[in-house]
């Protein structure tokens, strides 16, 4: 025996019974009841979302006459009498179905255009349903016209399409238009069930979520994955299962992705994409994973507990990233999917993608701030020898892989083979004078002036003093990274005290941005502090800019020692002698660096 499958097993016969779009029934429905009728409708939207089924109970409304033989026009067709069961069962004489993917010439709508001259056989309306109209030729589409806008008052026309950009206007003036929705994954999660509810088959809540997105807003999409669903698991739907089948990406993935990229942790997420390649994971779909799961995270961002009870795990990542770098990575995430094809390596096209937003540094941060500057375009140059120079600071001592400090180089001795890097414009030495002299000669790029400190930031004050002092014995532990320490170093101290009988230290924070300001971070960086300083420290995080920060002064710090470095360059007798031997020569703006200790700050 032949099973009906169950996206004709459950279709809509009724207005009531359609799902997902009450705009379209409600308006139909006052239009059937009223007498308000219109000679032509057009309905829009994509496949699968009900266009032909509103066109079929439309013909039956129209044409039905009820259990006793004597109804009139309906909203709400019997379903009994001889009209709608032979609509139900496509072979109603007066309901004409034209298929304009493979009947679009003008001879198919002339065709029709005779045949509307004849009165219905059997019904009080002839209905002619021309499906996919959008690809009618424009020959056909103009044959049709006039007796679109001046049909007989027998004749109904309703023309359906996927795509209504390609319907010439004098067409769409003509129609009554309606615009079917794609169906939420949460409509159509909550039908499925009562679908398989009365199918007596079990199915896990799970499963029903991914057969509802990968839906993608179509009702008979999901009704016939759902059917392939069953099959594949032998009578019932396990999530497990379903996701084989679909290819879907454990939403595991997706989290651990997401929380590596947030930490900035490039191993974790190679060694995610190397579980995803080993398991036969999607690609597409890990991207997709992902931008549903930001979705989500955002959602819970803007307006905390809205995502309900299938939030749990967005309402643990949210607190991980700001706002913007959430859009980011979504915007990241979608883009990416069409860069997929283009690599031969599927899942090396997904590591760029994943690894693009660690390239991004949140403004402000340290490094982003220990980033050079972006350099202007200049013409280019004949080759020269290049390298950029590392310039020791009074009182900046360099530290040697195995811990001991070299000794100092005097930068007057630095050979002019590895001086900074110098633009030569001509190779041949200027022209001197009887003294031998050379013309004073300057450099191009004057020599960056140390930043003032913002006055309401004074360097001298103890309680920043004592906050940076106690980030960089945290750098330096190694117990921080990541989020935790843009919390340490984005913060300013306001204030500090010891509770009574030594119970703890309590630590007033002052932080501007309120993606830090979470009560995860506050308590991970308590815990690193106690274990790095010996003894019991609580933090309270109080909203407010930081303008003293440990992140403000090491990139004052910076700026200073870069404007120090320079001035000490340009001012070097090696530096001034090639300067003015080499007319038009100058230092390349950013070849040359201050020394930095290990961890990235200044010495």
């Amino acid at each position: 025996m032949t099973t009906v499958v169950l996206a004709r097993k459950y279709r809509p016969r009724r207005f009531d019974q359609m799902v997902g779009q009450e705009h379209v029934v409600r308006a139909l429905t006052h239009a059937l009841q009223t007498g308000r009728l219109h000679h032509a409708y057009l309905f829009t939207g994509t496949r699968g979302i009900g266009k032909t089924t509103v066109s079929r109970i439309l013909a039956k409304s129209l044409n039905c006459v009820g259990l006793d033989g004597q109804g009139g026009v309906t909203a709400e067709p019997c379903g009994v009498c001889n009209v709608c069961r032979e609509v139900d069962a496509d072979r109603f004489i007066d309901y004409i179905e034209l298929d304009a993917a493979s009947n679009r010439s003008i001879d198919e709508v002339r065709d029709l255009i005779e045949r509307a001259a004849y009165k219905p056989a059997v019904g009080r309306y002839k209905v002619f349903m021309i499906d996919e109209a959008h690809q009618l030729t424009k020959d056909a589409f103009n044959a049709l016209l006039k007796t679109l806008e001046e049909p007989p008052e027998y004749l109904k026309f309703v023309l359906a399409t996927t795509d209504p950009e390609k319907m010439l206007p004098t067409v769409l003036s003509r129609c009554l238009q309606f615009n079917l929705r794609p169906m939420a994954p949460d409509t159509v999660r909550e039908h499925l069930a009562r679908v398989l509810e009365a199918e007596g088959v079990a199915a896990e809540p799970g499963a029903l979520r991914l057969l509802g997105r990968a839906a993608r807003g179509s009702m008979r999409d999901a009704l016939s994955l759902t059917d392939q669903a069953i099959a594949y698991g032998g009578g019932s739907l396990e999530e497990s299962a379903v996701r084989a089948m679909l290819g879907a990406v454990d939403a595991a993935h997706a989290s651990r992705l997401i929380e590596a990229i947030a930490q900035r942790d490039a191993s974790a997420v190679l060694e995610t994409v190397d579980a995803l390649r080993t398991q036969g994971q999607s690609a597409a779909g890990t991207l997709d994973a992902m931008a549903s799961l930001l979705q989500q995270m955002a959602i819970e961002q803007a307006v905390p507990g809205a995502t309900g009870e299938e939030g749990e795990e967005a309402r643990r990542l949210a607190p991980l990233l700001a706002p913007d770098d959430t859009q980011l990575i979504y915007s990241m995430c979608l883009q990416g999917r069409g860069e997929l094809n283009l690599m031969s390596d599927e899942y090396g096209a997904l590591t760029m993608v994943l690894l693009r937003p660690m390239a991004f540094a949140p403004e402000g941060s340290p490094r982003a701030t220990a980033r050079p500057a972006t350099q202007p375009l200049r013409a280019p140059a004949p080759p020269v020898a290049r390298a950029s120079v590392p310039v020791p600071l009074p009182g900046a001592v360099p530290v040697s892989a195995g811990g001991r400090a070299p000794a100092p180089v005097p930068v007057a001795a630095v050979s002019p083979a590895v001086t900074p890097s110098v633009d030569r414009a001509t190779p041949a030495p200027s022209p001197r004078g009887s003294s031998g002299s050379a013309p004073p000669v300057s450099a191009s790029e004057p020599p960056r002036a140390a930043p003032e400190t913002p006055p309401e930031a004074p360097r001298d004050s103890p309680l920043a003093e004592r906050w940076h002092g106690v980030c960089r014995q945290l750098a330096q532990a190694g117990a921080v990274s990541g989020l935790l320490r843009e919390l340490a170093w984005q913060s300013g101290l306001r204030n500090c005290e010891a509770l009574p009988d030594g119970e703890a230290t309590v630590w007033r924070l002052q932080v501007e941005s309120d993606s830090l300001r979470t009560d995860a971070l506050r308590d991970r960086l308590a815990a690193a502090m106690t274990t790095v300083l010996g003894s019991p420290q609580r933090i309270e995080l109080l909203a407010g800019p930081a303008p003293d920060s440990p992140a403000r002064r090491d990139a004052a710090e910076r700026e200073r020692l870069q404007a120090e470095a320079e001035r000490i360059v340009r001012s070097d007798p090696a530096v001034v002698s090639l300067l003015q031997q080499f007319p038009g020569a100058r230092i390349v703006p950013g070849s040359i660096k201050p020394l930095v200790n290990p961890e990235g700050t200044p010495t």
